[in-house]
Order: structure tokens, then sequence, then C-alpha cells
């Protein structure tokens, strides 16, 4: 393996925190590169993949300017699986090269740290399988839902966005390493720094 850097998968649930989680690796000084942004940079209005999704999906899923309304977008997609396994198929290729691109940029570095790939449904589309690690964020059932709703507002939306991601108890048992984030901050700060040391000794053992 060329990469003198250690790769670990970030994932978790709809409202689990990973993106506090991330925010402490962040502050620790590792890479964190974060599907969502990627998502987001790959169907700006220059992009192959936007035009691809308004020939799928018509412009209604457009906003004024010319930008996708993801939110109407995703109302299309996640109450009907097939045409969400259509975008799937649009974006995740694009998400994909965008991402080995940045790992072939770290590589040329020679960057020797850690670099999270943070990705809410990476079990379910496999990529966790080309992890050299995989940290799991999870928190309890009642914690999630009321985290989603208060942040989303929709509870009929976020039971079905639960219901398209695999059981946290499942990922769980794929975990390296389990961050539990259903408590205060301090508490979490704290796991994710020792989730942190720890895949340092991983990786010293690895070159080692």
């Amino acid at each position: 393996m060329s990469r003198r850097f250690l790769l670990v998968g970030l994932t978790g649930g709809i409202a689990t925190g990973k993106s506090t989680v991330s925010d402490i690796l962040q502050s620790l000084g590792a890479i964190v590169l974060d599907a969502d942004v990627l998502a987001r940079e790959v169907v700006e209005p220059d992009q192959p993949a936007l035009a691809t999704i308004v020939r799928e999906f018509g412009r209604e899923v457009l906003q004024a300017d010319g930008r996708l309304d993801r939110k109407r977008l995703a109302a299309v997609v996640f109450a009907h699986p097939e045409r969400r396994q259509r975008l799937e198929a649009i974006t995740h290729p694009a998400i994909r090269d965008r991402f080995l691109a940045r790992l072939a940029g770290l590589e040329a570095e020679g960057y020797e740290g850690l670099v999270f790939w943070d990705a809410p449904v990476m079990i379910e589309a496999g990529g966790h399988r080309a992890m050299d690690r995989l940290v799991v964020v999870v928190t309890d059932e009642t914690t999630q839902r009321a985290r989603a709703v208060g942040r989303d507002g929709d509870a009929a939306d976020v039971e079905r966005r639960i219901a398209n991601q695999l059981p946290l108890a499942e990922k769980v048992k794929l975990a390296d390493y389990v961050i539990d984030n259903s408590g205060d901050r301090a508490v979490t700060e704290a796991r994710t720094r020792e989730v942190h040391a720890a895949l340092l000794r991983d990786l010293a053992a690895r070159r080692a």
C-alpha cells in the first residue's frame, strides 16, 4: 500500500452526532473528507451530474437560480426507493471520483496522519470495505429521533430516512471503534480523543 496515512471510515445514523465528532477530530489535527460536502459539489450548476439529474427528475427539482433544490429532490427519492437508487447511480460515481482525487493528492503530498471519510451511508453502499478502520457514532433511539425532528421538523420524513439506513446495532457489529454520543459534548469529546489516540497507535503499529 503506497499511502502513509490511515484511512478511517466515520459513519453513524441520522442525527447521531457525526458532525460533532468530525469537528472534534479536525480540532485534533485529523483531515476529514465529508461526503455531504462532495455531494453538494458534484451537483453545482456547472457539473455534469446536475444536468443528468434534471433530465431524470425534471426541472422542478431546480430552484429559481438554477441550483438544485435538495429538499424537493429528497422528498421525491425517499418516497420511492427505485428513484433513490437512480439518483445514487448518478451522484455516487462523481462523489467517488472526487474522493479518490483528494486521497491521491494527500498521497502525493506524503501526508502521514489520520484521514477520515465522513459518510452517512458508507456501510449501506459497501464503502466501509475500503477503509483501514471503521468508527461508528451512535446514540439511543429516543435521542436520535428527538434530535432529528428538532433539526428537520418533519417526523414522517425522519422515520423514512431512518428506515432507509441500516440499524445502528448492525453498524456497530462492523466497527473497530464506537463513539456513543447520547450524552453531553464533554463525554463525547473525551471518547473521541480516546479513539483518535488509539487510531494513531494503529497507524504507528502499521508503520512498524
